[in-house]
């Protein structure tokens, strides 16, 4: 066959015009294919707004938004990666969320838009037992407001009361539940139960909640905790206090478990105080134990890292008299705890503020406790060859500080010869103490320039806290909320050449639980603050400015 050039050509020619036509079809469907799979956004209005209410019959976008259980409860719109804006306002209700993400850690987002102000209220007429239940996997929670607003009973004796949580995690692993403000719900902040393993509660502000129950004692905690998945949950930065029960419960009160779910926690940089007060009482701070009988579901696989626990305590006096557990390890002789850790925490409270009741096998190291005696039930002895105890300060009334019940009293000397404990530990009685202002300091995750500063002085003199070498310049200015006044900026300022800043130790204000007037607020010894530092203004540096994706793409294609 012979080609001359013309036909040569032409026939080049149409190769070449085939070519670049599949070529183009090819990469349109890949558009095509990319966009169906973008991450997508969604809005959500409440139902009153005057301008743009939220319906079941909206599209989810920005023109036509829905209402909040619609969006909750979507199954085809709504995909992983994808986020569901909740804008400005109180969502009235119960809400239930079966959303789910099934792409392996791809995260489906429930936020608040921007900076705006999204509280879901509780107070409804509903036989909903939490304000919002999750069944679900790999949701995000973050940035919104979880309460009862108005009146409300908060007392089980009334005809009808209903203990109602603010969040109750159901199922659903790996959800996680961020920057939350939970509070004054007539139930627990937050209950996660043993179907929802792998998750994570981080940097929420989790007080008031609870109630009083008919025996007259204070019922809801700050979270409550169970795990029966390998994976480890974490419970990190959060501040919980003035709760009417316990702080947080590691926990299972079921008596005949057949399995193990108090098991895989970490529970780190938290503050946590004075839970109990409400109803006149302090409790638990923290518990880790399990009321099982049946030697299955032994608390497990814990970790206590870097937590400061406090009850109002005048250590500048000594004192340490009355009841105010702190932190307790084990609850029953049959359901010892195992493989537990606790490091670099500090345990403030009153004659019983540190308990280690029933532990098969412990690691507690670089702790201060400040109470009337470490207590322990004599189970312990069975395990106490398995435990590794080094590098702590203990603050008693006595000198025979370590006490076994139904055993006796031992003292530092003695507990580290008969059992090998404590080597480099280190024993004061509670008026020398002498401990050097505390000012830890936690960057938030979730928050950009936000840190929590958790301040102890015993005299309650105001506590310096060095803010070099966090990326923060000179000239910034920030304001410092105390988390239990946090509608009001106790302090603002400029960051200073030195960094140093100087939180404010003597407060009297604080917000007092809806309904109740038991509650107190700390003492001035103590305390824990949010410091927010401004944005520093850039100078931007002109960029060239680049072609679009599609003029990019006939480029390409040789147009």
């Amino acid at each position: 066959m012979v080609l001359t050039i013309s036909n040569t050509y032409f026939w080049y020619s149409n190769w070449n015009y085939k070519f670049m036509i599949q070529r183009l079809l090819y990469i349109l469907c890949c558009f095509v294919g990319l966009y169906a799979s973008a991450q997508q956004e969604f809005h959500v209005f409440p139902i009153d707004h005057k301008s743009s209410p939220g319906t079941q019959n909206g599209t989810g976008f920005i023109d036509s938004p829905w209402d909040l259980q619609t969006a909750l409860q979507q199954k085809t719109k709504i995909a992983s990666g994808d986020t569901i804006w909740l804008h400005e306002g109180i969502y009235n209700g119960r809400f239930i969320s079966t959303l789910q993400s099934l792409t392996p850690k791809s995260f489906i987002t429930v936020a608040a838009f921007k900076d705006d102000k999204v509280v879901l209220n509780g107070n409804v007429p509903s036989s909903k037992t939490s304000v919002l239940e999750v069944r679900g996997q790999q949701i995000i929670f973050k940035d919104f407001e979880i309460t009862f607003l108005g009146n409300f009973w908060r007392n089980a004796t009334v005809e009808g009361f209903k203990s109602v949580s603010g969040i109750s995690h159901n199922s659903g692993v790996d959800c996680k539940f961020v920057n939350l403000k939970i509070h004054n719900n007539p139930g627990s902040g937050i209950g996660s139960w043993k179907r929802a393993g792998g998750s994570e509660i981080l940097d929420c502000i989790i007080y008031n909640n609870g109630y009083i129950t008919k025996k007259g004692k204070g019922g809801g905690v700050g979270i409550y905790v169970q795990n029966a998945s390998d994976e480890m949950r974490i419970i990190e930065n959060n501040i919980i206090f003035n709760n009417f029960y316990k702080g947080v419960q590691i926990w299972s009160a079921n008596k005949k478990a057949k399995e193990s779910f108090v098991k895989n926690v970490e529970l780190k940089n938290n503050a946590i105080f004075n839970n109990g007060s409400p109803a006149g009482t302090f409790k638990d701070n923290v518990i880790v134990g399990s009321g099982d009988r049946n030697g299955v579901n032994n608390p497990k696989h814990i970790r206590i890292f870097n937590n400061v626990l406090y009850h109002n305590t005048k250590v500048s006096d000594g004192q340490v008299s009355g009841d105010g557990a702190s932190l307790t390890l084990g609850f029953h002789k049959n359901a010892p705890i195992e493989d537990v850790i606790a490091r670099y925490n500090i345990v403030i409270g009153r004659n019983n503020a540190l308990r280690i009741l029933h532990a098969k096998s412990l690691i507690f190291e670089n702790n201060m406790a400040y109470c009337g005696y470490l207590h322990l039930e004599s189970s312990v002895l069975e395990h106490i060859k398995n435990w590794n105890f080094k590098d702590n300060t203990y603050y008693t009334k006595k000198q025979s500080s370590f006490r076994v019940l139904k055993d006796k009293d031992y003292s530092l000397e003695r507990w580290r010869s008969d059992f090998g404990l404590d080597q480099n530990s280190t024993w004061k009685q509670t008026n020398t103490y002498d401990f050097e202002p505390v000012a830890r300091l936690t960057k938030y995750k979730s928050r950009d320039r936000t840190y929590k500063v958790t301040a102890l002085d015993e005299n309650g003199d105001p506590v310096l806290t060095k803010f070099s070498g966090l990326g923060l310049k000179p000239g910034m200015t920030y304001s410092i909320y105390d988390v239990e006044n946090l509608d009001t900026v106790l302090k603002s300022g400029t960051l200073s050449d030195d960094f140093v800043i100087t939180f404010p130790m003597q407060q009297k204000e604080f917000i007092k639980p809806l309904h109740n007037t038991k509650a107190r607020k700390t003492l001035s010894n103590f305390g824990v603050f949010i410091i927010e530092f401004n944005t520093e203004a850039t100078t931007e540096v002109p960029v060239k400015k680049k072609d679009n994706a599609f003029k990019r793409f006939f480029k390409w294609l040789g147009f």
